[in-house]
């Protein structure tokens, strides 16, 4: 995921280079300082790390599965009832108001007349 080199680090611009064994002793020195300060930290953090990333995890998907999706699966089911519910006071109430009141501004008729 991560991959520095060291042209991405020490980066000089073209027309611009120090002498050739300053560059090679200086990427020498970037890429065995990072290659083995990385498994230096790798060894004095790597199992703690893994532990806390692991107990993270768990109870991240502990959560998930035993909380979160039963949570919202219950809360769906009550929803699809009040739903029901909700469209029968519609269709008894709303709709016959609606119906009558379409009817009624349905006969009216504009005529627009442009006179000059």
């Amino acid at each position: 995921l991560l991959q520095i080199d060291f042209e991405d680090v020490i980066a000089e611009p073209e027309g611009t280079h120090s002498f050739d064994g300053i560059w090679k002793a200086s990427f020498t020195t970037f890429t065995v300082t990072k290659y083995w300060f990385y498994r230096l930290l790798s060894a004095i953090f790597g199992i703690p790390m893994a532990l806390i990333w692991g107990i993270y995890f768990a109870i991240l998907s502990f959560l998930h599965i035993w909380a979160v999706v039963p949570c919202i699966r219950s809360y769906l089911i009550e929803i699809q009832c009040i739903s029901r519910v909700y469209s029968i006071c519609i269709h008894t109430f709303c709709d016959p108001l609606f119906e009558a009141v379409g009817k009624m501004f349905s006969s009216i008729r504009f005529t627009v007349r442009k006179e000059i």
